[in-house]
């Protein structure tokens, strides 16, 4: 039997964290990829330390995308992330360009051709979940760290809150009875700022309004802990404080660590890799099942092998929660939605540019924009779930 009355505890990094400086310089490259050629291929990886950054990895995509304009996009993320500090500023860091064609090997599999359909960009298991927790039907700790952060950087952006940096971490620990969150048994965070003199007390002054503004009003009470900068000065940030890489916050990017990951992590990867379109897929069939009354928790687990079309296996866990067996769900899963590559890219109409959003705060719990951006986050299977398993 599930617990019911326990603690859990889930951290998210800011904009400005080394390794989301990367993730958001990978995402913006694939952008500006898919804006110039929506079928271009990309996996580009992002290294990034002291005043300097490293683009590798591999393309296949319009000659316009040059170095000089790879380059480009690297130092306009950095600008407009708010990095013109000593140790790395948009205005001085070197970047090194390293992008190389894509491996006619991996080609041969992913591309169609003849009576053969678009296959899987590399084989591997990816998991979609949701749940009742919150409206946006996220894990409760994973989406308030998330709403700390991103209103940080609201108020950084905004000048609310100037002495700010823009490297941050937040990490809330919620607790649960009868297996719903109730409050924040403790509350980090800690950021960046720009002044050498202020204290982690004068740190919690600022930060601490911002934090109420997110939380549920009864969240916080006399018993809740706060660790605000517990370490002291955080004036050295971003990848001058530590290296940062692509895709290493991948618990960060999903669930918090409340449901399972495949392992793959997304950014910079365009969505013939079905390490993140089929997350993104498993997500949004997820959540409609959910949203659709069908389970108060629902886990999609997919599996697929490189250069093959349809799913190896879809796989259902609703928890003890479902109304429907799961084994019906996974049947309507796949008849309510391709599955192949090719079928979630148009669903979903994933070779947009609209990626580099994504690479903070979270690929999952997010609004979907009119532009296409959080397609995945669509409701709009609700009734062809419904019918499928009546």
């Amino acid at each position: 039997m599930a617990r019911s009355d326990y603690i859990f505890t889930s951290e998210s990094v800011s904009e400005g964290h080394p390794d989301k400086v990367c993730d958001r310089i990978s995402d913006s490259i694939l952008d500006a990829y898919l804006a110039a050629m929506p079928e271009s291929r990309v996996a580009a990886e992002t290294l990034a330390t002291t005043n300097r950054v490293v683009i590798a990895g591999e393309v296949r995509g319009p000659a316009e995308m040059t170095p000089d304009v790879v380059k480009e996009i690297a130092r306009n993320v950095v600008r407009d992330i708010g990095y013109d500090q000593e140790g790395f500023s948009w205005k001085t860091v070197e970047v090194e360009y390293l992008l190389h064609e894509q491996s006619v090997n991996i080609a041969q599999g992913v591309d169609a051709g003849g009576n053969k359909d678009e296959g899987a960009g590399d084989q591997g298991i990816m998991f979609g979940y949701a749940c009742r927790e919150t409206p946006e039907l996220m894990p409760a700790p994973i989406y308030y760290a998330h709403g700390i952060l991103r209103r940080l950087a609201e108020a950084r952006h905004g000048g609310e809150a100037p002495q700010l940096g823009p490297d941050s971490k937040s990490q809330v620990s919620v607790r649960y009875v009868g297996g719903k969150p109730v409050s924040a048994t403790s509350i980090v965070v800690s950021t960046q700022h720009t002044d050498a003199d202020l204290s982690s007390s004068h740190v919690r002054e600022i930060v601490e309004p911002y934090v109420r503004e997110v939380l549920p009003d009864d969240w916080i009470n006399g018993e809740t802990e706060w660790h605000v900068n517990p370490t002291g000065a955080f004036v050295i940030g971003g990848p001058d404080g530590d290296a940062g890489l692509t895709g290493r916050k991948i618990i960060v990017d999903t669930y918090g660590g409340a449901a399972l990951h495949g392992g793959g992590a997304f950014s910079g990867k365009d969505p013939t890799k079905v390490d993140r379109s089929a997350a993104y897929a498993a997500r949004y069939l997820a959540k409609n099942a959910v949203a659709a009354g069908l389970a108060e928790r629902c886990t999609l687990q997919l599996s697929y092998a490189i250069g093959v079309s349809k799913p190896l296996s879809i796989y259902v866990d609703l928890h003890g929660t479902g109304e429907v067996d799961e084994r019906r769900l996974e049947q309507a899963f796949g008849e309510v939605m391709d599955l192949s590559p090719r079928g979630i890219r148009k669903h979903l109409q994933l070779n947009r540019p609209i990626y580099a959003r994504t690479a903070a705060y979270g690929h999952f719990g997010r609004h979907p924009e009119e532009d296409g951006g959080f397609s995945w986050e669509r409701t709009d299977l609700v009734d062809a779930l419904r019918s499928a398993v009546a």
